[in-house]
């Protein structure tokens, strides 16, 4: 992540915009979101979408916050985002390419069978969690 800021120790994290998650990138990535808004309004326009609104992906889109972290990777996580990611007592982090989501394990275990990779890690990783501290 600090290669991803620009040798910073900073962490972008919004909810996504689909999903009962969040995500989470490197500055690095805002310079890539101006594209990909560009894009997807070219695209709305081509193919003649009413639905899409420029303001609201752009919020979508920018809406993140710019959190410190420190060398062991610690931050705090701000209650709204706590809130929008339905965070509980755990997360599971899954890389996504050029960033990565952040799950309460409850949540990503009702996502669908696209799913399936990341659920069986999580439930991998919770079981070997409760079988050490047992």
């Amino acid at each position: 992540m600090k290669d991803s800021s620009g040798g910073n120790r900073i962490l972008c994290l919004a909810a996504h915009d689909r999903f009962d998650c969040l995500i989470g990138f490197g500055q690095s990535r805002t310079e890539k979101l101006e594209q990909q808004l560009e894009r997807e309004e070219e695209r709305a326009i081509r193919l003649n979408d009413p639905t899409f609104d420029r303001d609201v992906r752009a919020q979508q889109l920018f809406g993140f916050e710019q959190l410190p972290f420190d060398d062991s990777g610690r931050f705090v996580m701000p209650e709204h985002l706590r809130d929008l990611g339905k965070v509980g007592d755990g997360l599971y982090f899954q890389g996504a390419g050029d960033f990565f989501f952040v799950w309460n394990p409850e949540e990503l275990g009702q996502m669908d069978t696209a799913w399936k990779g990341a659920q069986a890690a999580c439930a991998k990783l919770i079981a070997a969690a409760k079988k050490g501290a047992a």
